[in-house]
């Protein structure tokens, strides 16, 4: 059976979703809606037969529709996402899933609560190398994780590369929580434990006229006594370009990578994904239609994306307070 797919959303991300659903044969993008009918209109050309809209609501009530993708601006996924639910969607959101614990455990309730699949897009679980690294942990080869660094540079936020929203802390959550949610829902799941106490800061590297500093760090402790180390920039010159770290040092042993060694061509004015990361979104949206087929069991659980959105909320209040922050779960802090 082939599920619709109503995509909530009209910008490059957006587009990036439509692109990925392609290559997704057990889904078809009937819908692309948002508030600029012209630039709906110009990806529903993307997919072959979808409809545009600037009607989200009627959109969300046309039976024929299955499922909901929201990746529009941040500060709309909750009131999507509530609404797809209470009109018995299935609902994949994009990463940062809210901007606050309450409001995701509405997005919860209304999904779950209505017997549907609720999935963050936290697509930095489906990179191939994370992929490698969990199955390696979690089959013991290292024994207990203990230390985590990850190193994560991109090139595509130099100045002018983000629209003005992105600044605004009360609409994207600052960095930790628009970016930095990545390496933090990264953390929690290969440290196999919760964390309980952040500390943040950030500071300017490539791009001091940015708005906000362009990089920043997170230094995770987990329950269990481990620590993540996670650094964060978003403004190497050249656009597209990538750099990923990660080491991984448990009990028994310590995996490693860097995206420096992925074999593949690249140029300064062309450069290509990693390997290492490379095709991330397709398998990710293949999954959740997968997991909506009732073919898989999710790999994102909103537990867990709960955990790293608060533990993502408290890292931008140790930036603003610089100091270590209690991460809050269930409304008290660890």
């Amino acid at each position: 059976m082939t599920l619709n797919v109503a995509v909530i959303g009209t910008g490059s991300f957006a587009r990036e979703h439509i692109r990925a659903f392609r290559q997704v044969p057990e889904a078809r993008v009937v819908y692309v809606a948002g508030s600029d009918l012209a630039r709906a209109q110009s990806l529903a050309m993307l997919a072959p037969g979808a409809r545009a809209s600037d009607d989200i609501e009627a959109v969300l009530d046309d039976p024929s529709v299955d499922a909901v993708d929201v990746c529009n601006a941040t500060p709309d996924h909750a009131r999507w996402t509530i609404a797809a639910g209470h009109a018995g969607k299935h609902v994949h959101v994009d990463k940062p899933a809210a901007l606050s614990i309450p409001s995701f455990d509405e997005m919860v309730e209304a999904v779950e609560g209505s017997g549907r699949i609720l999935m963050v897009g936290q697509t930095a679980r489906f990179q191939p190398v994370s992929t490698e690294v969990q199955h390696a942990c979690a089959t013991g080869e290292i024994g207990i994780p203990r230390l985590l660094h990850v190193s994560w540079l991109t090139g595509h936020v130099w100045p002018n590369g983000w629209r003005a929203w992105q600044f605004d802390i009360t609409k994207s959550g600052g960095h930790p929580v628009h970016n930095g949610i990545h390496t933090v829902d990264l953390a929690v799941w290969l440290m196999q434990s919760r964390p309980i106490e952040v500390f943040a800061r950030n500071f300017p590297s490539f791009a001091a006229e940015m708005p906000m500093p362009d990089s920043f760090q997170m230094q995770l402790r987990f329950e269990n006594g481990s620590l993540a180390m996670l650094e964060h920039c978003y403004a190497l010159r050249q656009p597209g370009a990538t750099m990923r770290r990660i080491m991984l040092a448990g009990t028994e042993g310590t995996l490693m990578h860097d995206s420096a060694d992925d074999t593949g061509l690249s140029s300064p004015g062309h450069p290509t994904p990693a390997l290492s990361a490379e095709g991330a979104l397709t398998i990710q949206l293949r999954h959740w239609v997968a997991a909506m087929r009732g073919d898989e069991s999710l790999i994102v659980t909103t537990a867990e994306a709960r955990t790293a959105l608060a533990t993502a909320i408290a890292a931008q209040r140790s930036l603003v307070a610089g100091r270590p922050m209690a991460i809050e779960h269930d409304g008290v802090a660890s």
